[in-house]
């Protein structure tokens, strides 16, 4: 049939014939045999084994290699040893008749130990035994002249059996070499060498395993004492929820001062910062939640009030108070919102552009011209101006950030001033500076710290009144500006009033201009969204 009417006339493979390929096992290229599959391969098995397993696994590998090549060395250089002994005794015998052939003194049977452990016999040039020890035989040499020759020229031995010469035990045998091209054989008995030989054999064959094993499980069971605390870290990381954070709850502590005590240690300090930052998230919450509740429930009483008496109630007035309590919510969501965007990039600062922080300062004053008392911006000479800044004022940063802080500061200093607000903005070496003073009232100096804290207020900073009202967090807000840009803020004595300090890395020495425009385009406060604004911050 042709193929092309072949191709036409094959059926098609039926379900049967799809399902069996679609179940097809998956194979690895170039490997063949059912190891092949995946999830078969060699090192997957030693991979899914536990630490504990595999640190005995290699420890046995190794010691199983230790262990034989110690009994084989061992083994060789104990029959080297004996071999080598018994050759020396049968040398000196031979040398002692050597010595009598060469001196035309050779007595016939030559001297021998009269225990018999020495055959002695003296071969002359022919190959002819001349003597030979009492035991010896008296017409058949040992082993052939020219093998005696090549033994005696190299000073080593040689093993033969018995059976040939009628002796029931193995032999090692020497020559030494004497006048007249003659040679001298001495043969002693190896039966003793290869019994010790063969006990000590099985001893090593039987002991080495059973030493072998004992070292095996002593690996395991130091290896099980050492990851046991490890194993009780594991079992008390997993008792610990949310609530035995709360409550303080730590980690057990290894008595030995090792690695594991020190990872100990360093999961409980772990324990103990997601403890402060749990406390500090529901005291925020908790804080958050009451800030939101004052003006939603005068909202809902102002509205419900409208709603059951239409006819008494002024509704302009009622709307008014609504959108002021409205300007409060938004206000604090704004300052929340700002908080949590500077919370989540303090661990990873961008980098942002050149900024020139005095005439922020002085753009930002400019807004106040309305407020209930002066704004001033007093730039003072640059003691120690930076190499290549602007004017000696320029930080890199966000400016809508930056705005956001000047706005607080000056708030809070017109709030409390009596008669005047002064901003400054000078450098100081690598860095630059910048103060808002006020002629108020201050604050006490163990509270200097206190009220950088989130919706903290202090007793005279509690009020209500729509314009005098804050979230408490503006100061809040201050801080965390300042540590995402590198810097610090704190609060001092002006004489009277109080002093707002902030200080700022100056920008780096600019290169052909402007920075890289990747860089230019990073942020690092809430500028994005932000523009220049009035906010409302406590003291």
């Amino acid at each position: 049939m042709p193929a092309a009417q072949r191709a036409t006339t094959d059926p098609a493979p039926g379900p049967a014939a799809a399902q069996r390929t679609a179940a097809a096992p998956d194979i690895v290229p170039g490997l063949a045999g059912p190891g092949a599959r995946r999830g078969h391969l060699p090192g997957s098995w030693w991979r899914r084994r536990g630490l504990r397993a595999r640190l005995t696994l290699g420890v046995s590998a190794g010691l199983a290699v230790a262990f034989t090549a110690a009994a084989l060395l061992s083994f060789n250089a104990l029959r080297v040893s004996l071999t080598r002994g018994l050759d020396d005794t049968a040398r000196q015998g031979a040398r002692e008749v050597a010595a009598l052939a060469n001196a035309g003194r050779l007595p016939d049977p030559v001297p021998a130990p009269e225990d018999g452990s020495l055959t002695i016999q003296v071969l002359d040039a022919q190959g002819r035994i001349i003597a030979a020890s009492p035991t010896a035989d008296r017409l058949v040499p040992l082993i052939p002249l020219f093998m005696a020759k090549s033994i005696a020229a190299s000073g080593r031995g040689m093993s033969m059996a018995g059976g040939p010469m009628d002796i029931a035990f193995p032999l090692r045998v020497v020559a030494v070499p004497i006048q007249g091209d003659g040679v001298v054989i001495a043969a002693t008995s190896y039966a003793q060498v290869s019994n010790s030989l063969t006990a000590i054999g099985w001893i090593t064959a039987i002991g080495t395993p059973l030493v072998f094993l004992m070292f095996v499980l002593l690996t395991w069971l130091v290896t099980g004492a050492a990851l046991r605390p490890i194993e009780e870290l594991r079992r008390g990381a997993q008792e610990i929820t949310g609530a035995a954070i709360a409550r303080g709850r730590a980690l057990p502590m290894p008595e030995a001062k090792d690695e594991v005590h020190r990872l100990a240690v360093t999961l409980n300090d772990m324990l103990a910062r997601l403890e402060a930052a749990q406390q500090r998230q529901r005291g925020f919450v908790c804080d958050a939640a009451h800030e939101l509740r004052s003006p939603i429930a005068s909202i809902r009483t102002q509205l419900e009030v409208a709603v059951d008496h239409p006819d008494a109630v002024n509704w302009r007035q009622t709307a008014g108070g609504v959108l002021a309590d409205t300007l409060r919510l938004a206000r604090l969501a704004e300052d929340l919102l700002a908080l949590a965007r500077l919370d989540e990039r303090a661990d990873r600062p961008d980098h942002g552009q050149p900024v020139d922080l005095a005439g922020l300062a002085a753009a930002v004053a400019q807004r106040y011209g309305e407020a209930r008392v002066p704004v001033t911006i007093h730039p003072l000479p640059e003691p120690h101006p930076v190499a290549g800044s602007l004017n000696g004022c320029v930080v890199v940063g966000d400016a809508g950030g930056l705005d956001r802080m000047l706005v607080n500061l000056i708030d809070n200093a017109v709030r409390y001033a009596h008669s005047r607000v002064s901003v400054t903005a000078r450098a100081d070496g690598p860095w630059v500076v910048l103060s808002v003073s006020d002629d108020g009232p201050g604050i006490p100096e163990a509270d200097a710290e206190r009220v950088f804290g989130r919706f903290t207020r202090l007793d005279d900073a509690r009020s209500r009144d729509t314009d005098q009202a804050g979230s408490g967090l503006g100061l809040a807000i201050v801080r965390a500006t300042a540590t995402a840009h590198g810097g610090t803020v704190w609060l001092e004595d002006a004489g009277p009033g109080l002093r707002a300090v902030v200080r700022l890395p100056a920008a780096p020495r600019q290169q052909g201009g402007d920075r890289d425009d990747g860089e230019q385009q990073g942020q690092v406060g809430d500028g994005q969204v932000e523009q220049p604004h009035r906010s409302r911050s406590d003291r």
